[in-house]
């Protein structure tokens, strides 16, 4: 789990979105969006600071807050004529905006790469990539499972894997209530992070669940 080099300079874009909150012309953002950004950019701010990381990365952290959802209020058929992805229309906005970054100029691979699977997750994704898919769960403004969120908000960031376990286990437990159909870029996710985590029994026997739920903002496609 790493941060890109500290020395390259941030692109124009990523500076915007970073240190102001502004979006590239092309967003398709309306208000209620726009305040979960603002909530998620809040979380990803206040977990960097207290992770030590440096005003650059810190920037990093608030521009992928920011542009995750830059194109979520996009009509899908619009946006699937952009990409070559099978992915459920409601999740193509991911890779679409970082396609799009990326043809403007923006070569920061950890940002891009959080920005395209924040809403599936995939294995190798990078601490920036883990972040924002905990911050895009458990900002506060989601109204289910405010408990557990709360107390997986509690355990951030000095417990990122614990937290991830546990949000990805809610999201894969509601994908198969329902009988949906799960990503296979998340079930890589699961495994890589059950791996990394000892196994199974690797957390002394504790539900890593937090509970169940359903997943709120059209989230239960997110696997």
């Amino acid at each position: 789990m790493s941060d890109a080099p500290s020395a390259a300079a941030l692109h124009p874009l990523v500076e915007a979105a970073g240190r102001e909150g502004r979006l590239p012309e092309w967003a398709r953002c309306g208000e209620g969006r726009r305040e979960h950004l603002e909530r998620v950019a809040e979380l990803m701010d206040g977990w960097a600071g207290e992770l030590g990381l440096s005003d650059r990365d810190r920037t990093r952290w608030r521009a992928a807050a920011y542009l995750h959802d830059a194109l979520r209020d996009a009509d899908p058929a619009e946006l699937r004529e952009e990409t070559d992805l099978d992915w459920p229309g409601s999740l193509l906005h991911g890779p679409v905006c970082a396609g799009r970054l990326r043809a403007e100029g923006v070569d920061d691979q950890e940002l891009l790469e959080a920005v395209t699977y924040h809403t599936v997750g995939r294995p190798g994704l990078g601490r920036l990539g883990d972040f924002l898919y905990l911050a895009d769960f458990l900002e506060p403004g989601r109204s289910i499972l405010p408990r557990v969120r709360e107390r997986l908000r509690a355990i951030l960031p000095a417990e990122p894997d614990e937290a991830l376990l546990s949000v990805v286990a809610l999201r894969v437990a509601h994908r198969l209530e329902i009988r949906g159909s799960l990503r296979p870029e998340t079930l890589g996710f699961w495994n890589a992070l059950v791996a990394r985590a000892g196994g199974p029994d690797g957390n002394g026997g504790r539900d890593r669940r937090g509970g169940r739920g359903r997943p709120a903002d059209g989230d239960g496609d997110a696997s």
